[in-house]
């Protein structure tokens, strides 16, 4: 089911810089989070006077494949026309609402776009599709507002040298305003929402040679083509070109706002090269403590995540949990599931008492699900936990692997939905879910605590578990790899519909425990697979 083997330490490239960006950023055009990447090549700067292009994703499709068979070429780093922007100045460049394209009356989308600086030195192609054929969006300064001393720096109407990136607005949460919807910012780096959500984890188009020994390679979505929406259309087209050394791609965004927001993506992938570990459809997030490993921050807040757990859904009908870790070392699980139904980060609590932090408000990140359409084979979901101290790092990644290798000349499609919400687990489904993860010292309370045990309380919600009584014949079913398990006990919690294992774990130091739990009775599994890496220090 899992490979416990850690990943090899790697270049600090497998960090993203994020700044901890206030309300106002959200206002001022830092919405999706900054990441360091790295360079990859720039598009041409188009002209306000650019002859259309006839367009369509199977010829975007057609220019990705034969570019796959050119060599690669860097791009050139460029600045903005204010020159060299830090943080604090890049927090002073707002983009002029009334200057949102696609704003008529009869539009359900607006079109926002980041202005270059500070992170963002590599510009990205823009472009409206309309009657098949592609012409740039052109932004001057007069799109763009900006505070402070930066207001006299800047030239009147002056073309910029291209942008950083766009964001989609919508009207999500209320008729009257346009909600921000959807950013790609930053490699191939995009966010969205649901109703009723904040900005929290990340989705990529793609990961190359992630968390292994060598440097990580990061595609970089080059050029996008909007498709302008029909007057009241309701979902809106996105193309992307894609490149980086080791490949070439085209991607469709069919994306549909909602309680759930849905985007059905088509990946076409064209291999300049053998890649080691190609990662399908990768999600970022960020998992600093919870009730599993509290005891190492001091902090007056009980939680502090974007997503608390790795969701797998097989298609025997069984739903794997694993429990988010922030390990001493780098740490990674690999789960061999041939043609998932889903996959995806989860946030499973959602009331501001999970939390108390006012200004955050993790309780309402979304959760996303990768949803395969048609059949993906053989393969498997890794996910990467990365050793943090601080919530600004993105230290979780998870993501498909194919079982085949991937070799230079060769061509692959993926198609697949990214559902992103709240996504609340099945209280009422046959199965009970994993309501929480509880982890301490290990053995008696009120004894001296041994230090070479640790106790796990999982706490499991729901189902017909739920409405079974406290002597119904049930029991835990639990494996664990290298250490022990001390004692273990499994009752249902009186006045709840809860029923709680609690496991005393030992192992020798330097030991990676993987453990797994589930209740049975009746003939049938009554609840998910809790799974998690407990690295014995």
């Amino acid at each position: 089911m899992f490979d416990q083997t850690p990943a090899q330490p790697t270049s600090s490239t497998r960090r993203r810089l994020i700044a901890t960006l206030p309300l106002s950023a959200f206002l001022l055009g830092g919405t999706a989070l900054p990441r360091i990447v790295r360079a990859q090549s720039a598009p041409a700067k188009p002209g306000p006077d650019a002859a259309p292009q006839k367009f369509s994703f199977d010829i975007l499709t057609e220019q990705m494949r034969a570019r796959a068979k050119a060599s690669y070429v860097a791009p050139k780093k460029v600045t903005s026309i204010l020159g060299q922007l830090k943080y604090d100045d890049y927090q002073k460049i707002q983009y002029n609402p009334k200057q949102s394209r696609w704003s008529g009356a009869d539009s359900f989308f607006r079109v926002d776009a980041f202005h270059l600086g500070w992170l963002f030195d590599m510009p990205v192609g823009l472009y409206q599709v309309e009657g098949g054929t592609a012409k740039p969006f052109v932004f001057t300064t007069d799109d763009f507002l900006y505070h402070g001393d930066l207001a006299a720096r800047v030239p009147k109407d002056a073309q910029l040298k291209g942008v950083a990136g766009f964001r989609l607005r919508y009207p999500l949460n209320r008729a009257d305003i346009f909600d921000e919807l959807v950013a790609f910012i930053g490699a191939s780096y995009f966010r969205a929402l649901g109703e009723g959500n904040t900005y929290g984890l990340s989705a990529r188009g793609l990961a190359i040679n992630t968390g292994l020994s060598g440097a990580e390679e990061f595609p970089r979505f080059s050029d996008f083509y909007l498709e302008k929406p029909a007057p009241g259309a309701q979902s809106v087209v996105v193309n992307a070109a894609l490149e980086s050394p080791s490949c070439t791609g085209a991607y469709r965004f069919v994306i549909t706002p909602g309680e759930n927001t849905v985007m059905e993506v088509t990946a076409r992938l064209f291999f300049r090269a053998a890649v080691q570990q190609l990662g399908i459809a990768p999600l970022t997030s960020m998992f600093l403590y919870s009730a599993v490993n509290r005891e190492g921050f001091d902090d007056y807040r009980p939680q502090v995540h974007d997503s608390d757990g790795l969701m797998i859904r097989r298609a025997d009908g069984d739903v794997m949990w694993r429990q988010l870790a922030n390990p001493p070392r780098l740490g990674s699980s690999v789960f061999t599931v041939k043609s998932p139904v889903s996959f995806g980060l989860h946030q499973r609590d959602r009331n501001f008492d999970d939390y108390q932090d006012a200004g955050a408000h993790y309780e309402t990140r979304p959760s996303i699900n990768v949803e395969p359409i048609g059949d993906w084979g053989d393969g498997a979901v890794r996910l990467v936990e990365i050793p943090s101290q601080l919530e600004v790092n993105d230290n979780i990644v998870a993501f498909w692997i194919p079982a085949a290798p991937v070799q230079a000349g060769q061509a692959l499609e993926f198609r697949y939905r990214l559902v992103w919400g709240d996504l609340p687990p099945n209280g009422k489904g046959e199965r009970a879910y994993v309501e929480q993860t509880r982890a301490g010292h290990g053995g008696i309370s009120g004894a001296k605590p041994d230090p070479n045990t640790r106790k796990f309380v999982i706490d499991f919600k729901g189902g017909i578990l739920a409405r079974m009584p406290g002597d119904a014949d049930v029991k835990p079913v639990i494996t664990v790899s290298h250490g022990k398990i001390v004692d273990q006990t499994l009752f249902k919690v009186t006045g709840e519909n809860i029923w709680r294992l609690v496991l005393n774990v030992s192992a020798q130091s330097g030991s990676i425990v993987e453990l797994t739990a589930h209740i049975a009775g009746y003939g049938r599994k009554l609840t998910e697979i809790w799974l998690y890496q407990w690295m014995r220090d």
